[in-house]
């Protein structure tokens, strides 16, 4: 829990109580559904939590401002994220119900009002959200064809409406069909754990 807020001082004490609940609620959730890696739950706040954050390194979400998070398997990003901006709103997208019931039960374990889940495939998902965030479900282009519908062309932030995904490594190939459209962070300029050395949040706009 420490690395939370060595990176996000500011947090409130409600904020730091959710996450802080968040390593015992995935533990005991993990043991009977296992949504991230055995091995792995031990780097919970980090490989997971912290990771989802990046994306609030690279843009501050307005009030108001609706995400949907597809993929989300557990709850990551969206889950650390709608802790982070609790004037903001998030809905949770997964195919797998039993991972969508886990991100479900830990949020209302924790009391996160700004959440809403969908046990669903993207393409059945058909509601407009100021921006989709994503942990590198597929390749950037395929992800885009499928999540464009959804993002509306009306922005209020300080970017333009459109797709953030974690993702890892060489993206080049990736980006390169968005050229000016795309922008990446390297979450080592921001993180020092080695575990971000090669880590990235690529921004697609609509």
């Amino acid at each position: 829990m420490d690395i939370i807020t060595k990176y996000f001082p500011d947090l409130s004490e409600k904020q730091i109580q959710q996450f802080a609940a968040l390593g015992d609620l995935y533990t005991d959730w993990n043991a009977k559904i296992n949504v991230i890696s055995r091995k792995d739950i031990g780097n919970l706040y980090e490989h997971h939590v912290l990771h989802s954050l990046g994306i609030a390194k690279a843009i501050h979400f307005k009030s108001d401002t609706e995400v949907m998070d597809l993929g989300t398997g557990g709850g990551f990003p969206g889950i650390p994220l709608a802790i982070l901006f609790p004037e903001c709103r998030f809905h949770l997208v997964d195919s797998i119900g039993k991972k969508v019931r886990v991100a479900s039960e830990v949020a209302s374990a924790i009391g996160l009002e700004n959440v809403t889940f969908s046990h669903a495939r993207a393409e059945e998902i058909k509601t407009k959200y100021d921006f989709v965030v994503s942990r590198a479900v597929m390749p950037l282009p395929d992800l885009m064809k499928i999540v464009r519908k959804n993002i509306s062309l009306t922005s209020h932030n300080a970017l333009p409406n459109g797709l953030f995904c974690l993702k890892g490594g060489e993206l080049a190939g990736e980006t390169a069909p968005f050229k000016h459209k795309a922008m990446e962070w390297n979450l080592s300029d921001y993180f020092e754990e080695e575990y971000f050395k090669t880590k990235k949040v690529v921004f697609v706009a609509v």
